[in-house]
C-alpha cells in the first residue's frame, strides 16, 4: 500500500570502507537536481560553481578543487559517466538525464579504477537496457516559461540483445533583463540523447555499447557588477534578475557570429564506449574503451557592463581516449579480495581566446586573441587488495604508479591591428606513486567502522588564458596530498535510522590554486600556481531517520576547515587598491601563512517527507527541503567583496501517485523565499562581479511509464 515503509536504500554499500554520498535517480527527481551544480544541493563539503555562469563547472570537494577558466587542466575531483572519466568537466553537460544513480565519493582515487585523483570523483551510472519492453517520459513545466522533456524506451531486440533510447530537451527559463533595453537573457536551449545497446553473449560475457550526443544553444547567466577596480565611472545599478552585456558589430565580425549575439553557448558534445566483461570463473576481466569529443564555442561579457572592456569568445576542440583494463576476482564472497588494471588517457585540445577591450582605456583599447594546443598522454597501473580477518576485521590496501606528459603548443596573443607575440612551447612531465592502506572492523551486523590513510597524486599543467609574457607559460608541479579518515557507517534501528559520518585531514603538497601574478603595465591577472604546504580538516555525515510511519527525514551536514601554511603570492586586493590610489600597477607581495583557504565552512542540506495513502489506489507525499552553505572567499584572502555571502534556500513539493506508480503529477517550488544570493563571482578586467542565483521557480512535473 502506498506510505507504508519503505527500506532506505543502498544496504550494500552499507559495509564499505568509505564516505561516499550514494543518491538514486528516484531521490534527484524529488529533489530537482537535473543538471551537474545542483549536486552541490545534495551531498555535503561539494561545491561545484559554474565559470562565469557558463556549461563550464569547477568542482571543490572537502575544499578540494581550483578555479580553471580554460578548462584545459585535470581537476581534483573526476565526473565519470558508466566507469568513463571525463578529463575536462564541460563534457559532462546535458547528461544528467535517466539516472539510475549517482555516488559523490570524497578522497583520493585511483587505486580500484579509473584515474588517479587527489580530491574524489563523482560517479553516474546510467539506466541499462532492459529484458522486457518499457518506455516513459516526463514533462515538466515552471517559470519563466522553463520546459524540460525526457522519454525512454527500452527492451529485447532478439535473444540475448537488448538496447535502450532516452533522451531529453530544455527550454526556456531564462530570468534576467537589460535595464537598458528590456531584453531577456538566460533561456535554455539544449537537447541530448543516449543510446545503450547490450549484447549478452552467453552467461559469462556482456557487452555494452553506448553512444551519446548532446547539442547545446543555451544563454548564459549574467554576471552583477560589485565594485569598481580600475577607472572612475560609477558602476550600473541593475536589480538582481538585471545585468548588462554588449557585443559590438565589429567583434561580431571578427568572431563570426550575428550582431545582436547574446551571451551564451554553442556546443557539441559527443562520445561513443565500449565495455566489455568475461567471467573467467576464477576473476572477471573489464575492458572500457571510450572516445569524447567537445567542440564549445562560447560568448561572455565578464566586465558585467555595456561596455566593451572584458567581452570573451572562446573556441574549444578537444578529443579524448581512454581505456581501461580491470582484473578482478569473481567471487565476492571470499576473504581474499583482489583488483589489478591499467589506464591509459590520450587528449588533443586547440583553444582559441577572443577578447574586446575597447572601452578599456587607456590601459589597452584594442581587440585581441590568444590561440594555444594542449597535448596530454597519462599511462598509470593499479592494484588493490583486501582480506577479512577474524571478528570481521577487515584490512585493505592499494597502490599506483601514474606517469604523465603534457605540453602547450602554437601559443600565439594576437593584438588586431597592432602586434603579434609568439612564445614557444612548454612541456612538464612526471610519474608518482599513489596509495591507500586501511582496516576496517564491522562491529555489529549494522555497524561498521573504518579506518584509512590515502595518498593522492595529480599532475601538473599550465595557465594559457591572455598570455601576454612568456614566464606565464611555465607549468606549475604535480600536487600531492596525504588523507587520514575515521568513519563509521551504521543502521542502528533497521529501517528507522541511519547515522554516517567521516572526520579528515589533508596534508597537501604543493596545492594547485588559482593565484595572482601582476603583468607590468598591463595589470593583475589570474595564475594557476603552487601552494608549496596547506591543510584541511574537517566532517561530513548523513542521518536518515524514519521513526513515525509516514515521516521520512535525510540530512546532510558538513563543515571543514583548511589554511595556507606557506603560501608566497601577489596580494590581489592589495595591489588593486595601491593602483586605484595611484594610477602605477605595482606587486604587492604577501605570503598568506596562516590565511584561511576560504571554502565554505559549513554545508547543510536535507529534506523531510510525508508519505501518506489516500486510498487503496492512490498515495501522496509532500514536504520541504533546504540548503545553506556558508560564506566562501573567491581570491586567496579575500575579504569583503572578495568573499561570497552565505545563503539559504528553501524548497517545497508535492507529489501524487498510484499504487502501481506508473504515472506521477509533481507540483514543486524552489527558493520559495525569493533569497537574493550569488553562486560564485570572479574578475575580468576594470570590475568584480557575481553571478547572482535563480530567483523563485514554480513548476509542475507530470509523468508516466509502463
Amino acid at each position: 500500500m502506498a506510505g507504508t515503509r519503505r527500506a532506505f536504500a543502498f544496504q550494500a554499500e552499507q559495509h564499505r570502507p568509505d564516505a561516499a554520498t550514494l543518491l538514486t535517480g528516484e531521490q534527484l527527481r524529488e529533489r530537482g537536481i537535473l543538471t551537474l551544480r545542483a549536486l552541490e544541493y545534495v551531498a555535503p563539503n561539494l561545491t561545484i560553481q559554474s565559470i562565469n555562469g557558463t556549461a563550464s563547472t569547477n568542482f571543490y570537494l572537502r575544499g578540494l578543487g581550483f578555479n580553471d577558466f580554460t578548462q584545459s587542466n585535470m581537476g581534483p575531483v573526476l565526473a565519470y559517466y558508466d566507469d568513463v572519466p571525463y578529463a575536462y568537466s564541460t563534457m559532462a553537460t546535458g547528461m544528467m538525464f535517466d539516472l539510475a544513480n549517482v555516488t559523490v565519493m570524497p578522497g583520493p582515487v585511483g587505486t580500484e579504477h579509473g584515474q588517479s585523483d587527489t580530491g574524489g570523483e563523482i560517479l553516474f551510472h546510467t539506466n541499462d537496457p532492459t529484458d522486457s519492453f518499457h518506455a516513459g517520459a516526463s514533462e515538466d513545466m515552471a517559470s519563466y516559461a522553463r520546459s524540460r522533456s525526457e522519454a525512454y524506451v527500452s527492451g529485447p531486440l532478439a535473444r540475448g540483445l537488448s538496447f535502450r533510447i532516452a533522451g531529453q530537451v530544455q527550454k526556456g527559463g531564462g530570468w534576467q533583463t537589460d535595464p537598458l533595453n528590456g531584453a531577456h537573457l538566460g533561456d535554455a536551449d539544449l537537447w541530448a540523447l543516449r543510446a545503450k545497446l547490450k549484447w549478452q553473449l552467453d552467461s559469462r560475457t556482456t557487452v555494452m555499447l553506448t553512444g551519446h550526443v548532446v547539442q547545446d544553444d543555451s544563454e548564459v547567466v549574467g554576471g552583477i557588477p560589485i565594485h569598481r577596480l580600475i577607472g572612475s565611472a560609477p558602476l550600473p545599478t541593475v536589480g538582481w534578475t538585471q545585468t548588462e552585456w554588449s557585443l559590438r558589430p565589429q567583434f561580431a565580425s571578427l568572431i563570426g557570429r550575428k550582431a545582436g549575439l547574446k551571451p551564451s553557448e554553442h556546443d557539441w558534445f559527443w562520445g561513443a564506449d565500449l565495455n566489455i566483461a568475461h567471467d573467467f570463473g576464477f576473476a572477471t576481466l573489464r575492458s572500457i574503451s571510450a572516445f569524447e569529443t567537445m567542440r564549445e564555442q562560447e560568448y561572455t561579457d565578464q566586465d558585467a557592463t555595456a561596455q566593451a572592456q572584458a567581452d570573451t569568445y572562446r573556441t574549444i576542440d578537444s578529443n579524448a581516449f581512454t581505456q581501461e583494463l580491470r582484473l578482478s576476482n569473481s567471487d565476492a564472497a571470499a576473504r581474499f579480495q583482489w583488483a589489478i588494471g591499467a589506464f591509459y588517457q590520450r587528449t588533443r585540445m586547440n583553444q582559441r581566446f577572443f577578447f574586446d577591450y575597447t572601452d578599456y582605456l587607456p590601459a589597452r583599447g584594442y581587440m585581441q586573441a590568444s590561440t594555444f594546443g594542449l597535448n596530454e598522454e597519462a599511462t598509470s597501473e593499479f592494484a588493490h587488495v583486501s582480506y577479512r580477518l577474524p571478528h570481521d576485521v577487515k584490512l585493505f590496501g592499494g597502490l599506483l604508479h601514474e606517469i604523465d606528459d603534457r605540453g602547450i603548443t602554437g601559443m600565439q596573443s594576437e593584438i588586431f591591428g597592432g602586434r603579434t607575440k609568439n612564445f614557444h612551447g612548454e612541456n612538464t612531465a612526471a610519474a608518482q606513486f599513489a596509495g591507500q592502506v586501511g582496516v576496517s572492523w564491522q562491529a555489529t551486523q549494522n555497524v561498521l567502522v573504518y579506518y584509512k590513510m590515502s595518498k593522492g597524486f595529480k599532475p601538473g599543467g599550465f595557465t594559457a588564458n591572455n598570455t601576454q609574457i612568456q614566464a606565464q607559460l611555465n607549468p606549475f608541479k604535480p600536487e600531492s596530498v596525504l588523507t587520514y579518515e575515521l568513519g563509521f557507517k551504521s543502521d542502528l534501528i533497521h529501517n528507522v535510522l541511519r547515522v554516517n559520518g567521516a572526520a579528515f585531514y589533508n596534508d597537501f603538497h604543493n596545492q594547485q590554486i588559482l593565484g595572482t601574478i601582476l603583468i607590468p603595465d598591463f595589470g593583475p591577472l589570474s595564475q594557476l600556481t603552487n601552494v608549496p604546504k596547506s591543510e584541511s580538516w574537517g566532517f561530513e555525515g548523513t542521518v536518515d531517520l524514519h521513526v513515525l510511519r509516514h515521516v521520512f527525514l535525510t540530512q546532510n551536514f558538513g563543515w571543514q576547515r583548511g589554511t595556507f601554511q606557506d603560501f608566497p603570492t601577489v596580494n590581489r586586493a592589495a595591489t588593486n587598491a595601491y593602483y586605484a590610489a595611484h594610477h602605477v600597477w605595482k606587486a604587492i607581495n604577501d605570503n598568506f601563512a596562516g590565511v584561511n583557504n576560504g571554502q565554505p565552512k559549513l554545508t547543510l542540506n536535507g529534506q523531510v517527507e510525508w508519505r501518506q495513502a489516500i486510498s487503496q489506489s492512490y498515495g501522496i507525499e509532500f514536504g520541504p527541503n533546504w540548503v545553506y552553505r556558508d560564506a566562501q572567499a573567491l581570491t586567496p584572502g579575500g575579504t569583503g567583496f572578495y568573499r561570497l555571502p552565505p545563503y539559504f534556500l528553501l524548497g517545497a513539493h508535492v507529489t501524487l501517485h498510484p499504487v502501481s506508480e506508473k504515472w506521477q503529477i509533481t507540483l514543486y517550488a524552489s527558493n520559495i523565499l525569493n533569497r537574493h544570493y550569488y553562486t560564485t563571482g570572479g574578475q575580468a578586467t576594470t570590475t568584480y562581479f557575481y553571478i547572482p542565483g535563480a530567483p523563485r521557480f514554480i513548476g509542475g512535473r507530470i509523468s508516466y511509464g509502463f
